[in-house]
This record gives structure tokens, C-alpha cells and sequence, in this order.
């Protein structure tokens, strides 16, 4: 361990034996940081990579230059499929400390292999579009932009868990299963994954209590033999007696009630079972009729609805692939932070920032985009905001006002703590007679920089305009 101070190599003491520095507390966060980085060590070890992250950052708060820690960190990331995560970490990483450190074979890993880089942001690109569906209600098309993601990424968690979520929705509860594992097998330790797997098995296992009926001993029945035979009869029916008389008169009887129900009752019936018929065919028919003119209004309906459902997919598919898409868009910054990789321009790097800032809503982007727009901006900010501080204090002194006026935007855009640079402009726009400007700028001094002699003058200013 070293002195933070004067870079020494420290010894048992709390104090640093070259410059007399007091290191007790350093040494504290020091070795926490480190506890942290090997809490999150072991659990990468054992594919508890959720967990892992945690410590993992709870390391870098103690500790923002724990080298190990943030390269680790970025290869959990990696691991589960978060690639615009783990390149920002080792971005920070390589910045940190240029030389002798793997973040600088893992960033060339990634660049010596774009087939593997080109399927890892197209998965993330059609795993934001099937988030984006979701929002709209169209969970069809989601889950098909999920699958094609996990074709591209099998090791992408969060692709995992948001399929399962639309198959359980659906009451899919095997495809949920088969989905939740598959993440668990990436991540052991991921909590949402535990969570919904606990809610299917729940879905999935029978009902218990349930009984079936029990079968009822028929005693509505007799049953005795006779000649050898097994006769069974209802218990309410008696076998009648055998007399032939009545047998007789129960013939001539059943004669003259058939001949009377043909004459009366057979012949008027089929005429009207013909008419009934007849009416029948014409009702079936006229149904018929109704079914097809009903179902040619419905397959209409749904040729207008897939139309319109086309529509709105051809204008997603034109906001991500379009020339001002949000694929173009993320190729356009890896384009940058490749290129600021490799030639450390600033200047250039500046500038290509600046034309992404002037024609992309930042606000609006994925969050990993933000991130790593964001920490480019971090690298190369400070050095910028001083050389734009400086030109525009040139032509400020120059009475160049409105070249001033943009220099200093840019200064305090990448420096948001000079409150010189932001007093200057606000005078810049006061001179130019642009006095809604100034007002606005001086109200940002005032708000952002109180209780100082810059946000005191800016007050008098505003009083003086107002009035």
C-alpha cells in the first residue's frame, strides 16, 4: 500500500514514514475496499454474480481507483450480457491506470472480434425494442424480438427474466420455468429470477384435497336367478303374470291404436316435418349467409388492424434503424470512444460530442448509452472546459461578445462548477443587449453559486434589467 500523499510504500505505522501523512483512516478504507473486492471475488467464483455486483460496488464506493475491483465488476458485467456496462468500467479503468492493466486486453478483445460485439448490441437493441413493445400492449411481437435477442446473447439475464415475465403473463408456466433456470444457470444468485421461479413451481404444482367421488352401491335393482339365469330388474317393477287372454286383448288393442295414429297423427305430421324442413333449409341457409358476410366484416377489421400494427412497427423499426435511429446512434458513439481510445484526441473527441449533444435528446437514450456518453464526457471534460474558459475570456476581454457567449457555454457545459465562466456569460449576453438571456444566466448564478460575491452581482444586474 502506498501513501496518498507522496506515494510512498507505507509501513505498519499510521503515519507515513516520508512525509509524516496521517493514514489510519486511509488505511481503513483501503482495506475495506479490498474486504469488499474479495466478498465479490468469491461470489463471481460461484456464479452469484447479482451478489457480486453489490460488493463489487460497494468496493468502488470506498475505493473509486481499485483497479481489480472495477475490472472484475466489468467482467459480471459481461458475463450477463450488460456489454455497454462492462465497457464503461473498463474505460474508467484504463484511464485510471494506462499501463499494466487487463482492462486494456478486455477492451481489445472486444474490438479484435466485432461478429461477437456486432451480436451483443443487436441484442441489446432487440431487447430494448421488445421493452419498448411492451409498453404498447404488443406482446407478440415482443416476445419474438426476446427470442431473436437470446439467438444472439444466451448469456443475457435480463432478456431471460423479461421473456419469462410476458409467458407468465400468458399463463406459459413451463416456458417460464425452462426461461428462470436458464437465468439462474448465468446468474445463481439473482433474486428476481428466485422470486418469479417460486411464483411458477407455485402455479405448477396440483391442487391437493381434491377427492374423487365414490361410486354408489346400486340397491335400486333385484337380482335373482331363474332357469339358470342372472335376471336384474328395478326394485319398483314387477314382472307382470303370464295369462294369454290378456295378451290377446293387449294385440287387438295395440292394432286399433296404430291404425288410428297412422290416420290421425303419421300423415299430417310428415306433411308438416316437409314444411318444417323447408323452413329449416331456408333458416340454415340464410345463417350460412349471415356466418360469411360476418366473418368477411371480421377478417376486414383485422386486415385494417394488422395494417395499422404494420405501420407502427415500420415506424419503430425506422427510429432504430434510421439514419437518425437509435442503432445509428450507438453506433456513432463506440465509433467515438473507439476512436478516443486509440488516439487520445480531445479536441476531436470534443467535437464529435458536441454534434451528438446538438442533434440527440441525451435525456432520452438508454440508460446504458447515457452511461457511457457520460463517462467519455467525464474523461475528457475538465481539460476542455479550461481551454474554452480561456478563449472565451479572450474574446470577452476582446468585446467579441458573441463568440465569448458560445465559448462560454461550452466552459461551463463540460466544468459545471465555474461560476466565473457562468458570471462572464451572463454578461456576454448583458452587453449584446440580449437581456432575457442574461436575466436567465444571472438567476442561474444566483441559484446554483449563493451566498458568493459572484451571485451578489448577478442579483444587482437582475434588479437593474427587471426594472
Amino acid at each position: 500500500m502506498f501513501c496518498y500523499n507522496c506515494g510512498c510504500l507505507l509501513t505498519e505505522y499510521d503515519y507515513c514514514p516520508t512525509c509524516g501523512a496521517d493514514v489510519k483512516m486511509y488505511k481503513k478504507i483501503v482495506f475495506t475496499s479490498n474486504r469488499f473486492y474479495n466478498e465479490g471475488l468469491e461470489k463471481a467464483q460461484v456464479r452469484d454474480l447479482s451478489g457480486a455486483i453489490v460488493s463489487l460496488r460497494e468496493s468502488l464506493k470506498f475505493d473509486k481507483n481499485n483497479i481489480d475491483a472495477r475490472n472484475l465488476l466489468g467482467l459480471v458485467y459481461f458475463e450477463i450480457g450488460e456489454v455497454g456496462a462492462a465497457l464503461t468500467e473498463w474505460v474508467i479503468s484504463q484511464n485510471s491506470r494506462p499501463e499494466k492493466n487487463l482492462a486494456n486486453e478486455y477492451i481489445s478483445m472486444l474490438q479484435s472480434s466485432d461478429s461477437r460485439l456486432s451480436d451483443m448490441r443487436l441484442a441489446i437493441h432487440k431487447y430494448n425494442t421488445a421493452y419498448s413493445l411492451c409498453l404498447q400492449n404488443n406482446t407478440d411481437v415482443a416476445e419474438i424480438q426476446l427470442r431473436g435477442a437470446l439467438s444472439k446473447n444466451r448469456q443475457y439475464v435480463r432478456a431471460h427474466l423479461l421473456l419469462a415475465l410476458l409467458y407468465m403473463a400468458e399463463e406459459k408456466w413451463e416456458r417460464a420455468e425452462n426461461e428462470l433456470q436458464a437465468a439462474l444457470r448465468v446468474d445463481h444468485g439473482n433474486i428476481q429470477a428466485q422470486l418469479y421461479l417460486q411464483e411458477v413451481e407455485h402455479m405448477l404444482e396440483p391442487e391437493e384435497g381434491e377427492k374423487k367421488p365414490a361410486k354408489k352401491n346400486n340397491k335400486d335393482v333385484i337380482r335373482y336367478e331363474r332357469d339358470d339365469e342372472l335376471i336384474i330388474q328395478p326394485a319398483s317393477v314387477k314382472e307382470p303374470r303370464n295369462t294369454g287372454i290378456g295378451t290377446l286383448i293387449n294385440i287387438l288393442i295395440g292394432l286399433v291404436l296404430g291404425a288410428a295414429a297412422v290416420y290421425f297423427l303419421v300423415v299430417p305430421a310428415r306433411v308438416s316435418k316437409a314444411g318444417a324442413e323447408a323452413q329449416e333449409s331456408i333458416k340454415d341457409i340464410s345463417s350460412q349467409l349471415d356466418v360469411k358476410t360476418s366473418t368477411i366484416q371480421e377478417l376486414e377489421n383485422k386486415i385494417a388492424s394488422l395494417e395499422k400494427e404494420k405501420e407502427a412497427l415500420d415506424s419503430v423499426i425506422e427510429d432504430y434503424s434510421g439514419d437518425n435511429g437509435m442503432l445509428t446512434e450507438y453506433d456513432r458513439l463506440i465509433v467515438i470512444v473507439r476512436e478516443y481510445l486509440v488516439n487520445k484526441d480531445n479536441d476531436e473527441t470534443a467535437k464529435s460530442l458536441d454534434e451528438i449533444r446538438d442533434t440527440v435528446d441525451i435525456t432520452t437514450m438508454p440508460e446504458e448509452y447515457q452511461k457511457t456518453y457520460r463517462a467519455l464526457l467525464t474523461l475528457i471534460g475538465p481539460a476542455l472546459a479550461n481551454t474554452y474558459y480561456e478563449d472565451g475570456m479572450e474574446a470577452y476581454r476582446a468585446e467579441d461578445y458573441e463568440t465569448a457567449v458560445d465559448k462560454l457555454t461550452r466552459a461551463f457545459y463540460y466544468d459545471e462548477s465555474n461560476a466565473d465562466a457562468l458570471f462572464t456569460l451572463g454578461n456576454a449576453y448583458r452587453l449584446l443587449g440580449n437581456y432575457e438571456d442574461a436575466i436567465s444566466i444571472y438567476e442561474q448564478v444566483v441559484r446554483t453559486f449563493p451566498d458568493t460575491e459572484r451571485a451578489t452581482k448577478s442579483q444587482q444586474y437582475i434588479n437593474e434589467l427587471t426594472n
